[in-house]
């Protein structure tokens, strides 16, 4: 019964998604007062249709929670053996499931749209909400028509088929809700460039509501794609924590994108400029979005994280693509040369800093998208086979970053309209001083190659950039201490976010350029026998046998030497699961904070030689803790009030009414 009710929360929520795409558009196109009634019903429809989907996504959760195998979804992605954490994760950790996601926090948005949106204009707000239940009807059929996450199974069977063991894990649990969580969000910024569009009319109050919605995406795609990154390091025993993989790329592209963006926002409300282009980055972001959901799911790539293999399924997303994004971009051709460009500046301004950060973003957006899609192109058209890996990105993505991250050091000294370069290169001085002694003390002193002392050199000085934005804002040396501290109190939070995210990305570029000079060892080892990595010595103790809930494997047993005395054991593991009869490999990783002791063991030869693989990575949990002050950044400026759209400042209440009334 439950599996029912939710099928039919799904088809209530296809109606009144229809609805909520088609009455407040009519309702905005007949003005204000005519079409007051009909606009009304966007906010009605949106909370209903979440309502609604809400209930859909509770019966799929709780069907997995139960272990309902009568339900198709649940007998083909959980078992009754598998810990609950994963029964419930399980929801969405298949097509069928994941696409329920999708749709709920879609859901939300829209409901958060009509909820909080109150000093919208009237017809702005109706325009939003129909063209998110445009989206969500198209994606409510889909679901519906091809991905029913409610058909039943018959015979019943005894038990599940089990979730792929690769997704039984927290970092896959909670990566695809902060995936999904971003990439919805941009289709919030697409909904508001698709409204004003159809208005014709772009403004500064039209990007102090765009900038908090995309930048609430940025921080979950930032998150979600932090959380990847680090289950691809523990999990899949490569040592590595990004492998260009056409998935990967896929959330990369809109992230690059919706960073672009999040700053070009920024001038259309300071400088109503750059509306058209904001307006293209708003449609280009949330349309890479939808085609990383075509990639999962088209079974036109072989991926660890590809969801289907489904060419109907494909092709179905096609054509929504293909219907979004034509149509966005028609409706962009049509009504863009109507928005007049306003806000003159110089080259060399804040706007100007903010134009080039925007062109190299989406330089190397470009230069993913490329790499990602012609082997496909190449091999559909010329029967071609092409493969482009790791070389191409790293030759072709990291000379774009370079001069990225030496302008963003510039571009937050540098004041709005026109500005002096040598004014703001001068307060730059210390750091530049600092950067370039380090630089010659690590090629002298520690490792004479010159790409990683690039990527150290860069990390270092975005980071004293960073600090010397904050410096300059509370006039720190130039002023009493007590002065600097109470002007850093008073700093507006989006400011203070803002260098956080600068430093942020300093920090997990070192993390990244350490990788560059990790050592790696791989060598046969049989028990008592003692090798070394990095400056650590460890002896091989063996292996035992262990069980888990739904699976059974063997613990290598590896002790980690000082003076010859054992100050730590690492049990990297081999498990294997029966019902998908898959084995998997579970890293063991020993951490100082500054550096991470990394070990994985393979198979065991007749002889009773085992395969160690061993990495000493400094400075690797540093790219991690950089992911998530980005996202704290990010989080930081939502709190500011001047991003809250519809939070005007609150007015205490005078405390002298008594003696006024006197």
């Amino acid at each position: 019964m439950i599996p029912e009710l939710g099928h039919f929360a799904l088809v209530l929520a296809l109606l009144l998604a229809a609805a909520q795409s088609i009455l407040p558009l009519v309702g905005a196109a007949r003005g204000e007062v005519r079409g007051a009634l009909l606009m009304a019903t966007g906010p009605t429809t949106a909370i209903g249709h979440a309502v609604f989907v809400a209930t859909a996504f509770g019966c799929l959760m709780w069907s997995f929670a139960v272990s309902d195998f009568s339900v198709e979804n649940v007998y083909q992605n959980s078992h009754s053996l598998k810990p609950m954490l994963y029964k419930i994760t399980g929801t969405w950790g298949n097509h069928e499931g994941s696409m329920v996601l999708w749709l709920l926090i879609l859901a939300l948005c829209s409901a958060a749209v009509a909820a909080f949106g109150q000093n919208l204009p009237a017809t702005l707000k109706a325009r939003v909400l129909a063209v998110l239940g445009m989206v969500a009807t198209g994606f409510l059929l889909f679901t519906i028509l091809t991905s029913n996450p409610f058909n039943r199974v018959w015979p019943l069977p005894e038990n599940g088929q089990d979730l792929n063991p690769l997704l039984q894990d927290p970092g896959l649990a909670f990566h695809p809700p902060f995936l999904y969580l971003g990439y919805v969000g941009t289709a919030v910024a697409f909904a508001f460039a698709c409204a004003a569009l159809i208005e014709g009319r772009v403004d500064a109050a039209w990007g102090r509501w765009v900038r908090p919605w995309t930048l609430a995406a940025w921080c979950s795609l930032t998150l979600g794609i932090g959380l990847g990154s680090w289950w691809a390091y523990y999990e899949l025993g490569w040592g590595g924590f990004w492998f260009w993989d056409p998935v990967e790329n896929a959330s990369l592209m809109p992230w690059l994108l919706a960073t672009a963006l999040l700053h070009s926002a920024i001038v259309v409300e300071k400088r109503e400029a750059l509306k058209v282009w904001t307006i293209l980055l708003a449609l280009l972001t949330f349309s890479l979005s939808l085609l990383g959901t075509f990639l999962v799911r088209s079974g036109v790539l072989n991926s660890v994280h590809a969801f289907a293999n489904d060419p109907e399924r494909g092709v179905f997303i096609l054509i929504l693509l293909a219907i979004t994004v034509g149509g966005s971009l028609l409706l962009f051709a049509w009504r863009a040369p109507s928005l007049e460009p306003k806000g003159i500046f110089s080259p060399i301004s804040r706007e100007g800093s903010l134009v080039l950060n925007n062109l190299l973003f989406a330089t190397a957006c470009a230069v993913v998208f490329v790499g990602t899609l012609y082997p496909l192109f190449a091999d559909l058209m010329f029967d071609a086979k092409i493969t482009v890996g790791p070389p191409f990105y790293n030759a072709t993505v990291f000379p774009v970053f370079v001069p990225l991250l030496v302008a963003m050091a510039v571009g937050p000294l540098l004041p709005w309209k026109r500005a002096d370069l040598w004014a703001a290169l001068a307060r730059l001085r210390l750091a530049a001083a600092i950067v370039l002694a380090f630089a010659v003390l690590y090629i002298a002193m520690v490792d004479r190659r010159l790409l990683p002392a690039l990527g150290f050199a860069l990390a270092l000085w975005v980071v004293l950039a960073a600090g010397t934005d904050l410096a300059e804002r509370i006039r720190l040396g130039r002023i009493p201490l007590r002065e600097s501290l109470a002007r850093a109190r008073g700093l507006p939070r989006g400011a203070v976010g803002g260098i956080i995210a600068h430093a942020a990305i300093g920090i997990c570029l070192a993390g990244i350029a350490g990788k560059g000079i990790a050592p790696e060892r791989i060598t046969l080892m049989r028990p008592g026998e003692i090798t070394t990595v990095g400056p650590h010595t460890l002896r091989f103790d063996g292996q035992r046998d262990i069980i888990g809930p739904n699976w059974r494997g063997t613990a290598g047993v590896l002790t980690l030497l000082r003076d010859g005395e054992p100050v730590a054991i690492l049990e990297p593991q081999r498990r294997f699961y029966p019902v998908q009869r898959m084995a998997t490999t579970e890293a063991a990783i020993r951490t100082s904070g500054i550096a991470d002791l990394y070990a994985v063991i393979g198979e065991t030869s007749a002889e009773g030689a085992t395969v160690v693989r061993l990495h000493w990575n400094p400075l690797a949990p540093w790219i991690w803790v950089g992911t998530v002050l980005m996202a704290v950044g990010g989080l930081v400026s939502l709190t500011d009030r001047r991003l809250r759209v519809g939070a005007p400042a609150r007015r205490r209440r005078e405390a002298a009414v008594p003696a006024a009334a006197e």
